[in-house]
């Protein structure tokens, strides 16, 4: 694996990635940034370097690994790319229509398997903490979590070591405590689920 360094911000901030603004987060939350790692992802030799790195963050704390889950449609791509990097299969977890986190598309875990859940961005953990007790649930033997991003500040807790390329400690807001719509500034959703 070539773990070359990457600044992981300098890279958000050339390709765009790195908003400026009022957005409402997938969480509810709302922020004055927002990192769209998308937009970062669209270029496959960006995925590809941040996945090695990814890996290379993880393997210390998950040792043997048989298989790379995120939860769809963030951790997709940088998923893969760290499944790739690993040498191991990558699945997803996607949402029914109960919004819990579900295996579909027939994909499954074998009870044993040892897994990682990787993500791109971690604000609050729910759902990479999702992921994990469903594997866990499956039988899988979660070791460890990642992302490329970490909006936390290392706060966020998923149930399970996990390593970030890059943490950050953005202010986020609830809806009423929010000085941006005290502001009368809209919010915008950038993300992929739909407001």
């Amino acid at each position: 694996m070539n773990t070359q360094a990457i600044d992981v911000l300098a890279l958000f901030k050339e390709t765009g990635a790195y908003l400026s603004g009022h957005f409402l987060l997938t969480s509810g939350l709302h922020s004055a940034a927002y990192l769209q790692c998308a937009k970062v992802l669209q270029f496959p030799e960006h995925a590809a370097r941040l996945g090695v790195r990814l890996a290379a963050a993880l393997q210390p704390l998950a040792g043997h690994v048989d298989v790379v889950v995120s939860p769809a449609m963030g951790g997709l791509i940088i998923g893969h790319e760290v499944a790739r990097a690993l040498g191991v299969r990558h699945i997803f977890t996607e949402r029914g229509e109960d919004r819990k986190m579900l295996l579909r598309r027939g994909f499954s875990i074998r009870g044993g398997e040892r897994a990682i859940v990787v993500e791109d961005v971690i604000t609050t953990g729910v759902s990479t903490r999702e992921v994990v007790d469903l594997l866990r649930a499956a039988g899988a033997e979660v070791a460890a979590a990642g992302s490329i991003i970490d909006r936390s500040g290392g706060a966020a807790d998923v149930g399970v070591p996990r390593a970030a390329l890059e943490t950050l400690t953005v202010e986020t807001w609830g809806p009423g405590e929010c000085p941006l719509c005290r502001q009368g500034i809209p919010a915008i959703k950038p993300g992929s689920r739909p407001s």
